[in-house]
């Protein structure tokens, strides 16, 4: 047996039938002892697994479902980063005083987990742990044209986000194929800072460029024998990367079934299903949850949303059972009426894509089922999502229509609908027809409504002010826009023929709603207090940015940063009958510096 396929089990310092004494005091049996254990492996978990490995932590990580990389892995990969390392080398100004007004500014009282010392801990972590991961692989780049969702806002700026340089996934050797990545995500060198221009590749100057950048970052990967991933493969690669090399055990298909508490309620340990047995690990430090949301449980989605079905981007392990187990040992609970919605477009065989550029670039405008226009169509996705939900209540607009001209259909992107139109149309999910009021009887809206609103949207695009709804104020709106359409570069008059509309459902990248957890990512009971031992970051938490969504990637910064300082936390603790205290967030910087690790090949599980 090599060392690269090594049994997990015969890790050093992992022992079976281990015995040690318990909170309780109490001689309890357990099958293996760690420091830390991680449960999930999406960005905030792997995160937390690497930060507890340097410090020198014996870490074991637990993924309930057959694939690595969670949510991450097939997101856009994004982490909205205010005041990071890399914009201070470039000479771009920003300080935690300046995220901080933008972020209390945008981001409503929801509670604790949108507290100023939340934000704070947040904004004075990134620094830290933007240094950290870099000096242990991860190449980071700028989002340097990408603005925050509200740039107009006090503190608003462009240029906030970070995103990691393509991965060549041939590092992870034959580890990548149990990858979320590897099963679903892009197998392109695809950057967050391509999209936008990429959208326009055709019908613009600049877009045609970016789109000839990019063929040939890929065709120069493969030339260089090179198995180049972007975006969230990318991100979750370079992490799983490091974990690896960390020597980190990595248990798939192992879901956590159980926590194990002294008589004082702090968690001693848990446990996990793992080869068709119940494994009991005792956590001498703490466990850190990573393990997503409940995007894809049905019930819970009906109980907390009102939706009869969901149209959600994240896998399908995302069903809430860690933040159900803990809810059901006293965990409060916050935000779960919430999501990170956005507007996605359901296809043939009922394939989920989530909708961006294409609805926010000139020459298409969305509609309910009146006919009527009732947003902003360039507005950030959870703005969208919030607003169609609303507009339900009163007028049927779950689904909603996209309605385009043929202008858009020949000089944008509509990356759902590039391979299998023909299929889409044949099964009625995209309509055509020549004339507005002909799609209008095809789509089943009023013709007269449908009509009158194409009509005033066009006098906009003339004049360039919406005066109904603002489109194309902001940076953002312009964004994803045409700057050769005059003098708005989000309106465009619908006036040419043939006319398609396809429907917009309320989707999500996941939920919103989950544990409640302070300033270290310490999970918090209903009345406040600290369950010792137990952390949490990520989806499996109520956010930080409470309802909104400030910036690109506004869902993964938070937590890769909260499973950093969970991480740490909990490495400084001195646990004794169930109780312990750590390194408050913040005072971190210098205990986050470490060795890069060892480059021996780690066990497999």
């Amino acid at each position: 047996m090599t060392q690269e396929y090594a049994d997990s089990t015969e890790h050093i310092n992992r022992t079976e039938n281990a015995r040690e004494t318990a909170g309780t005091g109490a001689l309890e049996d357990w099958d293996r002892i760690v420091d830390v254990l991680v449960v999930g492996s999406g960005a905030a978990a792997l995160t937390a697994a690497i930060t507890a490995a340097e410090q020198e932590q014996d870490v074991l990580v637990a993924e309930s479902t057959d694939l690595w990389g969670g949510t991450t892995s097939i997101s856009g990969g994004g982490l909205w980063m205010p005041n990071n390392p890399l914009m201070a080398a470039a000479g771009v100004p920003d300080s935690t005083e300046k995220a901080l007004t933008y972020m209390e500014t945008v981001i409503d009282d929801v509670g604790p987990v949108s507290s100023r010392d939340r934000k704070l801990a947040f904004l004075g972590a990134i620094p830290d742990v933007v240094t950290l991961l870099s000096s242990l692989g991860v190449r980071w780049m700028r989002s340097k044209d990408y603005p925050d969702y509200y740039p107009d806002k006090p503190g608003g700026m462009t240029g906030r986000s970070l995103e990691v340089k393509a991965f060549d996934t041939r590092e992870l050797g034959t580890w990548f194929k149990s990858s979320r990545a590897a099963a679903s995500g892009i197998p392109a060198p695809l950057a967050t800072d391509d999209v936008w221009e990429l959208s326009r590749a055709w019908s613009t100057p600049s877009g045609f460029i970016r789109g000839a950048r990019f063929v040939f970052r890929t065709v120069g990967g493969l030339v260089r024998g090179k198995r180049l991933y972007g975006l969230g493969g990318a991100l979750s690669s370079s992490l799983m990367h490091i974990v690896r090399r960390q020597q980190t055990p990595v248990w798939l298909s192992s879901p956590l079934t159980g926590l194990i508490q002294d008589d004082g309620g702090a968690v001693v340990g848990a446990v996990v299903a793992h080869r068709g047995r119940a494994v009991r690990i005792r956590t001498r430090k703490g466990v850190v949850l990573g393990a997503g949301g409940f995007a894809r449980n049905a019930e819970w989605r009906k109980k907390y949303h009102g939706l009869d079905q969901e149209y959600s981007s994240a896998p399908e392990g995302d069903r809430g059972d860690v933040i159900d187990l803990v809810a059901q040992r006293g965990g409060a609970l916050a935000l779960m009426d919430d999501a990170w919605w956005g507007p996605s477009t359901v296809g043939p065989g009922g394939g989920v894509a989530f909708s961006l550029a294409e609805r926010s670039m000139p020459y298409s405008l969305v509609v309910d089922s009146s006919g009527q226009r009732y947003l902003n169509e360039s507005e950030s996705y959870v703005d969208f999502g919030h607003h169609m939900l609303e507009r339900d209540k009163s007028v049927p607009a779950n689904p909603s229509w996209l309605v385009m001209d043929a202008r858009h259909r020949r000089r944008y992107l509509f990356s759902a609908i590039m391979v299998g139109r023909k299929k889409w149309a044949a099964e009625g999910l995209l309509l055509q027809a020549g004339t507005v009021a002909e799609l209008a009887e095809k789509m089943g809206v009023p013709a007269a409504g449908l009509v009158s609103t194409v009509q005033r949207f066009n006098e906009f695009a003339r004049t360039g002010v919406d005066a109904d709804f603002g489109r194309g104020n902001t940076d953002y709106d312009n964004y994803y826009g045409d700057p050769g359409v005059k003098p708005n570069p989000n309106l465009g008059a619908l006036e040419k023929g043939p006319f398609t509309a396809v429907r917009l459902y309320p989707g999500d990248l996941g939920t919103k709603g989950g544990l409640v957890t302070d300033a270290d990512a310490r999970v918090l009971r209903e009345d406040g207090s600290v369950m010792e031992g137990l952390y949490a970051a990520g989806n499996t938490t109520a956010s930080v940015m409470g309802r909104t969504y400030p910036g690109a990637g506004a869902t993964i910064a938070p937590a890769v940063v909260f499973g950093y300082l969970g991480a740490l936390h909990a490495a400084g603790r001195t646990t004794g009958a169930g109780t312990g205290s750590g390194t408050p967030a913040g005072a971190h910087a210098e205990a986050a510096a470490g060795s890069t690790g060892t480059e021996a090949a780690p066990s497999q599980p």
